[in-house]
């Protein structure tokens, strides 16, 4: 299913989707929330990084350079992995930096104390 989507086969998916792009979209979204920038930026910076995944698929594996199913699914998968690592960094830092003002309630969220 997957590879009817995408071009390339599963471990291809794996490897350079989550593991290569996905840890560069990990420390973007890293980087996004340690200088308090707003998150719509995580979903630019991960516009580019599925086109750079799209790219090395391509180049790498001879994949369709030009799928726009490859590059949806791709790119939902990189935005995900940033969006949850801006997120947990995000929360992060805000409990960090006003420890008087916020508690913790997940990993994802906080409230007034």
């Amino acid at each position: 299913m997957v590879s009817t989507v995408t071009g390339v086969g599963i471990l291809v998916s794996m490897f350079l989707t989550v593991a290569a792009i996905g840890g560069a979209a990990l420390l973007t979204g890293r980087a996004l929330a340690l200088t308090w920038r707003p998150g719509w930026q995580v979903i630019l910076s991960c516009l580019g990084l599925g086109a750079v995944d799209r790219f090395f698929v391509f180049a790498l594996f001879n994949g369709p350079l030009t799928s726009v199913s490859g590059y949806v699914l791709d790119t939902l998968v990189i935005l995900a992995i940033g969006m949850f690592s801006y997120r947990v960094f995000y929360v992060s830092a805000v409990i960090r930096q006003y420890p008087w003002l916020f508690v913790r309630t997940s990993p994802f969220s906080y409230k007034s104390r």
